[in-house]
């Protein structure tokens, strides 16, 4: 091997390393607006971590990064696949059972119930007046899922773990 590629190898596989973790494992996403207010706020970086198809499995109540059309969105994971969903009085009810949500802030409209698919979520943001959300865009396919989050990491004097 000649000797200025070999002094050059260290720099090369780091930058490999990087490039595989951004594209395959990890990746900076910034948040965009205040639907996630209080929990989240407009421009901080968040670490996404990315979800293939042999990890695919969210909870309710996560934070994801979806894909709708040209841009992304920052949103919490309400309702899982094959899960009933409706909002009556401010209320979110799963399956005729109210649920406990400690994140949504502001009034929550009401809306129809809605069924979701084998392959469908319902998400909705923590700012729940100003949120553009599946009340209104519907459900989210989990191809459209890019990912989880939940880890602040700009502005630096605010690091922490979003819940």
């Amino acid at each position: 091997m000649p000797k200025g590629l070999k002094e050059l190898l260290p720099y090369i596989i780091v930058i490999l390393a990087v490039i595989l973790i951004r594209v395959f494992i990890a990746t900076p996403v910034r948040v965009t607006g205040t639907s996630m207010n209080p929990t989240l706020n407009n421009k901080e970086i968040m670490i996404l971590v990315k979800v293939t198809k042999y990890f695919t499995s969210y909870k309710r109540f996560q934070i994801a990064v979806i894909k709708t059309g040209d841009s992304y969105l920052i949103k919490r994971i309400i309702g899982l696949p094959k899960e009933k969903i409706k909002c009556v009085d401010g209320i979110i009810y799963i399956n005729n059972k109210a649920l406990k949500d400690n994140y949504g802030k502001g009034i929550t409209s009401d809306f129809e119930e809605v069924t979701l698919l084998d392959d469908e979520y319902f998400v909705m943001g923590d700012n729940r007046e100003v949120s553009q959300d599946s009340r209104i865009i519907g459900p989210i396919k989990e191809a459209n899922i890019k990912g989880y989050t939940n880890l602040v990491i700009y502005p630096l004097n605010k690091i922490r773990k979003a819940k």
